[in-house]
């Protein structure tokens, strides 16, 4: 070793307080086109979990995994007696879980303004005989308006959490195959099949 060098180590120890090296060991991670390790059922049920805390869902009489069925089915498109007739309940219920998930589909109430209906004071009677509904309608229409709401002020976290979780999943699943076959086809790629040993 030559005087400048062991200047330098000598510096170099100096200033990392004595130790003779500096390592930092490595991980072998690889990459993965999923942002979560957690299964699927995992992150839905943690989602669930997560809004039956914050919401207390009292008027939700479904379990957390009947939850996620329904969940999982609203993102297959099934319909709300589809879901109900799998799961032994009446659609009804089905409804008012999703609206507790915040799952509300574009066809929920495609038939009246909710905005115009939001923050009216007049009774479901009044607003029935408006807009030519029954009551029961209008009382689902003011469900979705509250669901919706509740969402926006929940910044749609747990509807962005649902669409990571299930309308990604099988984009991510098919991207993840697609990789590992393409990267089998390029490491295989010009090899010898026929040797001997």
């Amino acid at each position: 070793m030559n005087d400048k060098t062991e200047e330098l180590r000598d510096i170099f120890t100096d200033v990392t307080d004595g130790e003779e090296t500096v390592t930092e060991s490595q991980e072998d991670t690889r990459g993965s086109l999923e942002r979560d390790e957690r299964s699927t059922e995992e992150r839905l049920e943690s989602v669930v979990q997560q809004m039956r805390e914050r919401y207390g869902f009292d008027d939700v009489s479904l379990s957390d995994d009947e939850l996620i069925t329904v969940a999982k089915s609203f993102y297959e498109g099934d319909s709300d007696a589809e879901i109900a007739d799998a799961l032994g309940v009446e659609p009804e219920t089905v409804f008012e879980a999703r609206m507790a998930l915040h799952l509300v589909d574009e066809d929920d109430a495609d038939e009246v303004d909710l905005a115009a209906i939001r923050n009216r004071e007049e009774d479901d009677a009044t607003l029935a005989d408006e807009y030519d509904v029954d009551e029961t309608q209008i009382r689902r229409y003011r469900r979705i308006a509250a669901a919706e709401d509740e969402s926006r002020t929940a910044n749609d976290r747990y509807r962005d959490e649902f669409d990571s979780v299930l309308a990604d999943s099988e984009l991510s699943e098919r991207m993840t195959t697609d990789v590992r076959e393409d990267g089998l086809e390029d490491a295989t790629e010009g090899m010898e099949t026929d040797v001997e040993f």
